[in-house]
């Protein structure tokens, strides 16, 4: 969606021309590269060669792609006060979904507070309508929603009354405040113990693994689990716990509540649930029926709003009279509150973020994550842009008693209820691919809506980052994988937007698509070298060769201009070295897993399967992480790939520099530069081998296997 609108302005990026210019010049160095490879290809060492060949190309070949994803940068600024003046109440309703789906990775205590973070937004109570998806059918879940319904009558006017940030009960009184002998210390005393008591009983309970007796009487909604409910298998189980419509359903100031609903679809073996997708749709259908707004937000059960007001800067997009009635759906960036100074693993990438997704937006297309966005529901039905397709104040829910919607809602949640229909191919989430939010934002877009991303300075969500090295991992793995296999099929942006979406559009999609493409050619820079180095195979021009300003010059500026870009949109100098060091490790473990599983799958060996990252960690890995250490303490592949990486370049730095310094010898010094580089790198990694003797070491185990693989190759190379 480009241009400016009435209620909200666009402004270019700054810079354009420079980041051209330096573009033109790194993609000559780079086709000089290329002529040196394919003109100079050498009789021994002729397959180390042909591998830097293909790293090179493939390389150069992403960076292309990359760049052209980034020529069109763009900044949103919505005027919210001029909203505010024009609508005052007369708003649209908003339903916000919540998604969680595992009590024990997903503790229920974490949920409600997100919960309670979107009822208490800066919006009129009676349009907003809040829906808890639990895909795990746990009445600790549901009892915890309960707690948190009780709770919110004390809450959300002490919030709106003092405007409180963040509305995350958990996080703000965990923040210092300066409390005096004012009304208003008096009020955030008693919150704070009814918290605290909230938050006790619900622990007890998920402690326990059950809820107290006396408690299950004081809802009817504790009798769905009179019968069999077990994970993946129960019925449709729904409950309106706060009855927003109702005059009597108000806060302790009497003010009207917003509508809280719990919603567990049915699961039963044979039957397939499409995992978020699912969940999603089932929402999506539950919701038309109680309150049907015509936004609807998702966000992960994790990711608290962060900002109260955020609704507002939204509907300036979905309600601009030049450009609202295209507006499919508004993304924010994920955003997180428990990020260390330097961001030891890369969790916040300042350039994608303020870069890379905002110039997707110049060029008209936007990824959906799959948390954090704000939904046109006309969008998600399926249905094409067509014209004029304004948005209308009027409250479209509530017709029926509150039994009457429940009953109405479980047949819509049951799991033959998609049979035969256009659920997960046109109507709402698309079934099917790993990365289900990706294919569905495509597909809208490629319908004629546009979306829009935003990045305001203050972040609206703010969720919970990974803490271990094998927990951030994972997750990039089946990032990765689910993005590789669209790419693949016929979701493709090649393929599914040619015609639709602009070519930079295609070509910014497939900056992520094809992260797991990028672990060969990583792989081949962190081994082949050295062991070229090792056994005095040049594998790059003479220093003083004219060819080797190419290489130089493309090393040097890529580097330069990637660390004044990280800089320039917030970050720090070791924050932007520790994001190289963890994009490495992720090319050469998660990109290179989800690699092989794609094939693998391709070749009919594997199944996609959907893997749930925990929210919480120890103790004392959490202090290791505020400490800025990273946590190796998983015995998996990925750490074997990673030490024997680290350690053959050490060996070979090593090696170089005893030459050099010891026997004179004349030193390919290219080769020796590189390991040097790695070896920078790795000085955590090193760390964590030999020196560290915290469980956040390296296993002893990936220790002494990663030596026996670096001693086997060393040999092979040797002799």
């Amino acid at each position: 969606m480009g241009g400016d609108g009435d209620l909200f302005e666009t402004r270019a990026g700054r810079g354009r021309a420079v980041h051209r210019g330096l573009c033109v010049t790194i993609l000559a160095g780079i086709v000089c590269v290329w002529v040196y490879r394919l003109s100079h290809i050498p009789q021994e060492g002729r397959f180390s060669w042909i591998a830097m060949l293909f790293a090179e190309a493939v390389l150069g070949c992403y960076w292309i792609i990359s760049q052209s994803g980034r020529w069109a940068v763009v900044y949103r600024f919505p005027f919210k006060d001029k909203l505010s003046s024009r609508y005052g109440e007369k708003v649209p309703a908003v339903d916000v979904f919540v998604c969680t789906a595992d009590p024990v990775l997903e503790p229920p205590s974490l949920v409600v507070n997100t919960v309670l973070s979107v009822m208490s937004y800066n919006y009129p109570s009676h349009k907003l309508n809040v829906y808890l998806s639990d895909d795990g059918g746990s009445q600790l879940t549901f009892y915890a929603l309960f707690e948190a319904s009780l709770f919110s009558k004390y809450w959300i006017p002490f919030s709106k009354k003092y405007n409180v940030e963040p509305r995350s009960p958990a996080v703000y009184f965990s923040r210092t405040i300066a409390v005096d002998d004012s009304s208003f210390a008096l009020e955030w005393t008693h919150v704070k113990r009814l918290y605290e008591d909230m938050k006790g009983r619900i622990d007890s309970a998920a402690a326990k693994g059950s809820v107290p007796e006396h408690v299950r009487g004081q809802h009817k909604g504790f009798s769905e689990w009179n019968s069999k409910v077990e994970k993946q298998d129960h019925h449709s189980i729904v409950q309106i716990l706060i009855d927003g419509w109702n005059p009597e359903a108000t806060d302790v100031e009497g003010n009207r509540l917003p509508t809280l609903v719990y919603l567990s679809r049915e699961k039963r073996p044979g039957w397939p649930h499409n995992f978020k997708a699912g969940s999603m749709n089932a929402l999506i259908r539950v919701s038309s029926v109680i309150s049907n707004a015509p936004i609807i937000l998702n966000v992960d059960c994790d990711m608290y709003a962060n900002d109260p007001d955020a609704i507002k800067d939204t509907l300036c997009f979905f309600l601009d009279e030049n450009h609202g009635s295209q507006t499919c759906y508004v993304q924010y960036p994920q955003q997180y509150n428990n990020i260390v100074k330097n961001d030891i693993y890369g969790n916040q990438n300042y350039a994608t973020d303020n870069i890379e997704l905002s110039s997707l937006d110049g060029f008209g297309v936007a990824l959906y994550v799959g948390t954090g966005c704000f939904h046109r529901r006309e969008s998600l039905s399926g249905k094409n842009f067509s014209g004029n397709h304004r948005i209308e104040s009027g409250d479209n829910g509530k017709k029926a008693s509150v039994e009457e919607l429940e009953d109405a809602a479980k047949v819509l949640a049951n799991c033959s209820y998609e049979k035969g229909t256009l659920w997960g191919k046109e109507m709402g989430l698309v079934y099917g691919c790993p990365v289900e939010d990706i294919v569905t934002g495509l597909s809208i877009q490629c319908r004629g809506w546009k979306p829009v991303y935003y990045n305001p300075s203050k972040h609206a969500f703010k969720g919970v980052a990974p803490t271990t090295l094998d927990v951030a991992l994972i997750q990039h793995t089946r990032w990765s994988e689910g993005m590789f296999q669209i790419f693949l099929s016929k979701y493709c942006p090649f393929i599914l937007g040619r015609g639709k979406i602009s070519f930079g559009g295609q070509m910014g999609y497939c900056i992520y698509l094809l992260w797991p493409v990028l672990s060969l050619p990583t792989l081949v820079y962190g081994v082949i070298p050295a062991l070229a180095l090792l056994r005095d195979v040049p594998l790059f021009p003479k220093v003083s060769s004219l060819w080797m300003v190419a290489f130089a010059y493309v090393f040097a500026a890529k580097t330069a201009y990637s660390l004044a870009e990280d800089v320039a949109v917030g970050d720090t100098v070791k924050g932007w070295w520790n994001v190289q060091r963890i994009v490495v490790i992720r090319r050469m473990t998660a990109y290179l897993l989800a690699l092989i599983e794609t094939v693998m799958r391709m070749l009919g060996l594997s199944q996609s399967a959907f893997v749930l990252t925990a929210k919480v960690v120890d103790d004392e890995a959490e202090k290791r992480y505020k400490k800025g250490l990273i946590e190796f303490g998983g015995s998996s592949i990925m750490m074997i790939i990673v030490a024997m990486v680290a350690l053959l370049n050490l060996v070979a730095l090593g090696w170089g520099a005893v030459k050099a310094l010891w026997f004179g010898e004349e030193v390919l010094w290219a080769q020796l530069a590189i390991c040097g580089v790695w070896v920078v790198l790795n000085l955590p990694v090193y760390e964590a081998l030999l020196f560290r003797r915290d469980k956040g070491r390296m296993p002893m185990p990936v220790t002494v296997k990663s030596l026996i693989i670096v001693s086997t190759a060393l040999l092979v190379s040797v002799y």
